[in-house]
């Protein structure tokens, strides 16, 4: 039997986390899409220095507030966090690995298995 998937509720969230490997969020990213063919926007980031993004009980709450803002109906989130929170191009030069997280460097953000051949 073929699992039936539910329609998605609009607007609706994402949410990524972010860090410099692969058990501290540093960073997490939510974006509104307001409907089926909608790009994410707004979308806004959050960063935490010091305590992970998932246990900062001030962002957490501005999250809270900005689903609450936009009538969020449905949020689709990561089950893990998917790669590091530097961007390239802003943080670091196009076309090469972020020297700041050295975890990422050969690993696949979203299995987290390492791709080194």
């Amino acid at each position: 039997m073929r699992e039936q998937k539910s329609k998605p509720k609009y607007p609706l969230a994402t949410v990524a986390f972010y860090g410099p490997d692969n058990k501290t969020a540093s960073k997490v990213v939510v974006g509104i899409i307001a409907s089926e063919d909608a790009e994410s926007d707004p979308m806004r980031k959050w960063v935490s220095g010091e305590i992970d993004v998932r246990d900062n009980k001030q962002i957490q709450s501005e999250i809270g507030a900005f689903l609450k803002e936009h009538g969020v109906q449905q949020i689709v989130t990561t089950d893990r966090i998917i790669g590091c929170p530097h961007e390239e191009g802003s943080d670091y030069p196009v076309g090469t690995k972020c020297p700041f997280c050295p975890f990422w460097r050969n690993r696949n953000r979203f299995t987290h298995e390492n791709e080194e051949n």
